[in-house]
């Protein structure tokens, strides 16, 4: 019998609520208190999400942000600075690290794949692309970052089902390479509505990542709810840290 793990189906959220619920998942799971857990959500509000290392001033245009509403959240994983909005789907995968690799690449490949292949379930190829990314025709459609703590990890990623590019290109910075010069955001990146010509069904795409993840974890996922220590570690963590300036702008 595959093993059953939790599905918790958020839907659409605040900015400081949606990075506050990851890792209130990961504690619970730490604690020993929730199985394995699979997480959905889009943000309601357009945001950028800034890895725990990354410079606000360096890779976002601040001044931008406030004219357009769009608001700026670090996160606790790292990983680039991306733009977010209720067209991209996230999720948030929260697993003992013994189902896992132990090399941190082979870890993301596990990962990366099985979403790979729900998304190519749409007609189109996708493919894993070392460290973390997610392409499809040389595009990243997915980017994803990890957070482990007391042998929980928590993968944690966007699929660009749809996005308002002209804002991703307006408000995020794109630094130079030694292979390329700076260019704009979406040059890099491609949505999965520009690739297939039509949005895919946001329920049929969770289904379908559903469907991946337990094929490649060898579980049976059930939804349900989160339970009253998740729901308060939610609270606390916006009101520490998603809600307050000298913790989003604190790089």
């Amino acid at each position: 019998m595959p093993d059953s793990w939790r599905l918790v189906d958020s839907d659409l959220v605040q900015p400081g609520e949606s990075a506050a619920l990851d890792e209130a998942i990961l504690e619970a799971h730490i604690a020993g208190m929730v199985p394995n857990t699979l997480h959905f959500y889009r943000r309601i509000v357009p945001t950028v999400s800034v890895g725990y290392f990354q410079k606000v001033s360096e890779s976002v245009d601040i001044e931008e942000c406030r004219k357009r509403g769009v608001a700026v959240v670090r996160r606790k994983s790292g990983g680039s600075t991306i733009y977010t909005d209720s067209g991209q789907l996230i999720y948030g995968l929260v697993v003992h690290e013994s189902e896992l690799p132990g090399e941190l690449q082979d870890s993301f490949k596990k990962v990366c794949t099985a979403i790979a292949s729900a998304i190519s379930s749409f007609g189109t190829e996708a493919e894993y692309r070392p460290l973390n990314d997610i392409e499809v025709q040389g595009k990243k459609v997915s980017g994803n970052a990890q957070l482990r703590r007391k042998g929980s990890v928590l993968q944690h990623g966007t699929i660009l089902a749809e996005a308002d590019i002209a804002t991703m290109d307006a408000i995020l910075k794109v630094k130079p390479t030694t292979t390329r010069s700076a260019d704009r955001a979406s040059e890099r990146v491609a949505t999965l509505t520009s690739i297939l010509g039509a949005p895919p069904e946001m329920e049929v795409l969770k289904g379908m990542i559903s469907i991946a993840l337990g094929e490649a974890f060898g579980a049976r996922f059930k939804k349900s709810g989160l339970v009253q220590f998740e729901k308060e570690t939610v609270v606390k963590l916006v009101d520490e840290f998603y809600s307050k300036d000298d913790w989003n702008f604190k790089y």
